[in-house]
């Protein structure tokens, strides 16, 4: 017989809800196909909003042979730096990270764009975000 991990009411209150959205790259919308390229995390207990991102090129120019890879990952930096505050956020800088979250989530009608939100529990926002890019992206 296995053993299976209970989760006693201690452990249970040690995490905390986060929510996340896949960044997808959408190269020809009228054929929408995408490809997984980022994961954006918020956890509002901790104050924390991060992406982390990772463009495979090879899938991305087999949906697209002409697409702008370089654009592309301007792109996703872009999120990456709004996530991390500072001057590389520009005006979202003052914002908090539910409002930098919100508005990333935020239906787009560009190549990249967020996909729905989801939610879960995690003791520390900022490994939940690698171990789902590892999961959903790579």
């Amino acid at each position: 017989m296995t053993e299976r991990h209970i989760i006693r009411p201690s452990e249970a209150n040690t995490r905390d809800v986060f929510e996340y959205a896949l960044l997808r790259v959408v190269p020809r919308i009228e054929r929408g196909e995408c490809v997984n390229a980022g994961v954006l995390v918020y956890c509002r207990a901790q104050s924390y909003v991060g992406a982390r991102t990772h463009l495979d090129e090879a899938r991305l120019l087999a949906l697209d042979p002409a697409a702008d890879v370089a654009g592309i990952r301007a792109a996703l930096g872009a999120v990456e730096g709004v996530c991390a505050g500072g001057e590389a956020a520009g005006q979202a800088a003052v914002d908090d990270a539910g409002r930098r979250f919100r508005w990333l989530i935020a239906p787009r009608s560009t190549v990249v764009q967020p996909g729905p939100v989801h939610t879960g529990l995690t003791v520390d926002p900022a490994a939940e975000a690698e171990r789902l890019l590892d999961r959903l992206v790579r």
